[in-house]
C-alpha cells in the first residue's frame, strides 16, 4: 500500500508548479494590460495638462505684466537661467522677454527671498526696459498666517491698496538702492509693525533683482531664444 502513495507528492509538486504558472501568469497579464491602461491615458491626458500648465504661466505673468504691453509670444520668446546668486536662485529658471513689434517692453522673471521668516519666499518680478519695477507678486511662501502673509495681496486685509503694489512702477530714479529698504531699515518702503522680517526680504529681494535685470537687460534681450543665458562682464550696462 506505502508503493502505491509514492507518487502522490511528485502529483502535489507538479500542481504547485502549474498553480505559480498560472498566478505568474495572470499578473503578468494584468501588468501589461496596466501598464497600456496608464500609457493611453497619459497620451490622452498630456495635452490637458500642458495646457493647463500654460495657462497657469499666462496668469501669473498677468498679475505682474498686462497682455496689452506686448505683442510677442512671451513662453516662446525666453532664455534659461543658471542657478543665480543675485536673484537667489538654486536652479534653472526662466526669464520671459516682452516686446511689442520687437522692441523691448519688459523682463519677466523669478526671483527668490531666502530669509523670510519662514523660509523661502518664491517671487514673479517684471521688471520695465526704463529700468522700472512694473510689478511683483510672491508665488509661494510659509510666512506667518494673519501676520506676515500680507506680503501676497491674496492674504493682504488692505484690498485697497495691497502692500506690495508700493513696489509698481518704482525705480531707482525715485529712491536708490540705498533707500530701497524698509523703513525700519532706514529705506522708504512701508512695513506692517510687528511683522517686518517678510517684508525686508521681499524688499531686498526686489532689488537684488532690479539691479541684476537692469544690469544685463540688453543681453537678455539680444540672447538666442530657447537657449541658456550665462552672464559675463562683457553682458553688463555700461554707465
Amino acid at each position: 500500500m506505502s508503493d502505491e502513495q509514492q507518487p502522490a507528492p511528485l502529483y502535489a509538486e507538479q500542481s504547485v508548479v502549474k498553480v505559480s504558472a498560472r498566478t505568474a501568469g495572470i499578473l503578468l497579464l494584468f501588468t501589461l494590460a496596466f501598464t497600456a491602461l496608464m500609457a493611453g491615458m497619459h497620451t490622452a491626458t498630456e495635452p490637458r495638462l500642458r495646457a493647463s500648465a500654460q495657462a497657469e504661466k499666462h496668469r501669473l505673468i498677468s498679475d505682474v505684466l498686462p497682455s496689452s504691453s506686448y505683442n510677442n509670444d512671451l513662453l516662446q520668446d525666453r532664455v534659461t537661467l543658471p542657478a543665480n546668486a543675485a536673484l537667489g536662485t538654486a536652479s534653472d529658471t526662466t526669464v520671459y522677454r516682452a516686446r511689442r513689434d520687437t522692441a523691448p517692453v519688459a523682463l519677466v522673471l523669478e526671483a527668490v527671498a531666502p530669509d523670510g521668516y519662514s523660509g523661502r519666499i518664491n517671487l514673479i518680478v517684471a521688471i520695465g526696459n526704463d529700468a522700472r519695477l512694473i510689478a511683483m507678486r510672491v508665488t509661494q511662501h510659509r510666512e506667518t498666517p494673519g501676520l506676515g502673509d500680507y506680503i501676497d495681496p491674496k492674504k493682504d486685509r488692505n484690498k485697497a491698496r495691497p502692500w506690495i503694489t508700493q513696489f509698481n512702477g518704482v525705480g531707482f530714479e525715485q529712491f536708490g538702492p540705498e533707500k530701497w529698504r524698509v523703513k525700519k531699515d532706514g529705506g522708504a518702503i512701508d512695513q506692517m509693525t510687528g511683522a517686518t522680517i517678510s517684508a525686508r526680504a521681499v524688499t531686498n529681494a526686489s532689488r537684488r533683482a532690479l539691479e541684476w535685470a537692469t544690469t544685463h537687460r540688453t543681453a537678455l534681450f539680444a540672447h538666442v531664444s530657447g537657449t541658456r543665458f550665462t552672464p559675463g562682464p562683457a553682458d553688463e550696462e555700461q554707465p
